[in-house]
């Protein structure tokens, strides 16, 4: 096996978004909020906690792995043979927040998980950013 074989791609999606820190934290880390941008689940905020993310297609198990308000949230996010970990990283700007999601672990014989999950993302954080205009 070549070292190209056994490295790992990522996909990464950055976004300015006019919100605080603190609100767009509440949308990644509260589960009615999660479920009308990303899926239904049973999230908590909590290091270790395992929980499950489900939509029509089937579904991601995952844990929390890093919890830092309101700047760092990281999970893992498992589902068939993929082996990932997703990790959202929120700095202060002067127009609200940079956020940057990440998401690491995709083989390259994983081409239609790395293929989905690039398009997926791209429709996330548009739901993301519909679901913090309505918010408080």
């Amino acid at each position: 096996m070549t070292e190209a074989e056994t490295e790992t791609r990522s996909i990464v999606v950055e976004r300015e978004i006019p919100h605080s820190p603190e609100k767009i934290w509440r949308a990644l880390t509260q589960p009615h909020l999660i479920e009308e941008w990303l899926m239904k689940n049973d999230f908590k905020p909590e290091r270790g906690h395992r929980f499950s993310l489900t939509a029509d297609w089937g579904g991601v198990e995952a844990e929390v792995r890093t919890i830092e308000p309101p700047a760092k949230l990281s999970y893992s996010w498992n589902t068939k043979d993929l082996r990932s970990v997703v990790t959202w990283t929120l700095t202060p700007t002067a127009q609200g927040t940079r956020l940057r999601m990440e998401q690491t672990g995709f083989r390259h014989d994983q081409e239609p998980y790395f293929r989905g999950a690039t398009a997926g993302w791209q429709r996330f954080l548009a739901a993301l950013e519909n679901v913090l205009a309505r918010m408080d």
